[in-house]
């Protein structure tokens, strides 16, 4: 199909490199536009560790023509296990074998951020259609009927048929349209991957693991084939925090685990070298479109990390986005607006969602309690009826909004 354009031969500008910026691209190169990835960084890339991905990532993925890649990058776990990190009672298993498969069409897996990066720029690369610009932020956006023009903040002007702002936590469209605050959650996450040499041997499963304790919990997964493993801590705050990212401090992680059970405690011993994000997330907004500017991924709806549904939620936007432009023959403004009311609800629902997950996990006194017997002895299909409305999603009722 080609693409509808008062100025022929112009692009459409995607503001960001990373996961949700890519996606973006291949969506719309496979709608016929021609696309320029605008990245602030010198280089593309993605920083972070392991993530996992429920079935829907695995549709967005074959929807984008990038589900092989991201396929052979993956580690399929056989479950997913959450223990009491206080005394290590099993509270919930969640089977994520052929049972699970079959009820959502898709697998589970754990990944690298940047296998998956990786796996859609291997896309991107198999088409002319996509050019990125590196070491380009945006400063501000100017728009009249026939397209937009981003202004960089080396004075650069970029010409578009339209603008989707996928440019993270910390959008420079969202802040020119938008102009909210961050709400900072006091939770500071600790990342780290450890090579399966230095891994304790009786944690080595292959399973995607939770243990949750009072105001804190800890996670640990196999990546690349077993080689690695991805540890992730999190813990209420002491201290006043603000949105960032910078190296950890091993005896600050250290200082907030008490009363852990000593095989969960192994955890935080293992990492030489710990990244510190100081998490937040953002109120959902009933708008993100305006003229031919759009958001989408973190620079829509930015989530906390509880429902491991971030970069998922990216994937799904950018596989809308298309669909939303292939059924109105291309027509950005119109295929705008449906894509925004396409998403809205949904992704407004991971926000809300993760934020209470954040709460079950961190219970403490009777809460604690409550929060063992209310998963004690669940059958695994009452787990995927749960589940559905979160690993159902689909190409083909994406738009159903």
């Amino acid at each position: 199909m080609a693409a509808r354009s008062s100025e022929p031969g112009l692009p459409v500008l995607v503001a960001g490199g990373g996961i949700g910026g890519i996606a973006a691209a291949l969506a719309l190169a496979r709608q016929g536009f021609a696309v320029k990835v605008m990245e602030q960084t010198a280089q593309l890339g993605e920083i972070g560790a392991g993530i996992q991905l429920g079935p829907n990532a695995f549709a967005a993925f074959d929807a984008l023509g990038v589900g092989p890649q991201a396929r052979g990058r993956a580690v399929y776990t056989d479950e997913m296990v959450m223990h009491d990190a206080l005394d290590e009672t099993l509270v919930g298993r969640i089977p994520t074998g052929e049972a699970f498969r079959v009820r959502f069409g898709n697998p589970y897996a754990v990944i690298h951020r940047a296998d998956v990066h990786q796996s859609l720029l291997d896309g991107a690369q198999q088409t002319d259609r996509i050019q990125v610009a590196t070491s380009t932020c945006v400063q501000r956006i100017e728009q009249d009927e026939s397209g937009v023009t981003v202004i960089d903040t080396q004075g650069r002007t970029h010409r578009g048929l339209a603008l989707i702002g996928a440019d993270g936590v910390r959008s420079a469209v969202r802040r020119q349209y938008v102009g909210d605050e961050a709400r900072v959650s006091g939770h500071v996450v600790y990342r780290a991957v450890v090579d399966r040499r230095d891994f304790p041997a009786d944690l080595q499963w292959n399973v995607a693991s939770i243990w949750v304790g009072p105001n804190c919990h800890l996670v640990h997964y196999p990546l690349r084939g077993g080689e690695q493993y991805n540890v992730v801590v999190t813990f209420h705050s002491r201290e006043k925090e603000e949105w960032s990212v910078r190296p950890g401090s091993r005896d600050e992680v250290q200082s907030y685990f008490d009363g852990i059970c000593a095989k969960a405690r192994q955890l935080i011993d293992l990492p030489k070298d710990w990244k510190r994000w100081a998490t937040a997330d953002r109120e959902p907004i009933g708008q993100w479109t305006y003229g031919r500017a759009t958001l989408l991924g973190d620079a829509a709806h930015p989530t906390l990390q509880y429902l491991a549904q971030g970069a998922c939620m990216a994937l799904e936007d950018a596989v809308a986005l298309g669909e939303a432009l292939r059924v109105n023959d291309n027509d950005i403004p119109k295929a705008f607006a449906l894509y925004e009311r396409s998403r809205i609800a949904r992704t407004a629902r991971i926000v809300l969602s993760a934020r209470e997950m954040g709460r079950i996990f961190h219970a403490k006194g009777v809460e604690r309690l409550v929060r063992n017997e209310l998963w004690k002895d669940r059958m695994p299909e009452r787990f995927y009826d749960a589940m559905e409305w979160l690993y159902g999603w689909k190409v083909d009722h994406c738009l159903a909004a």
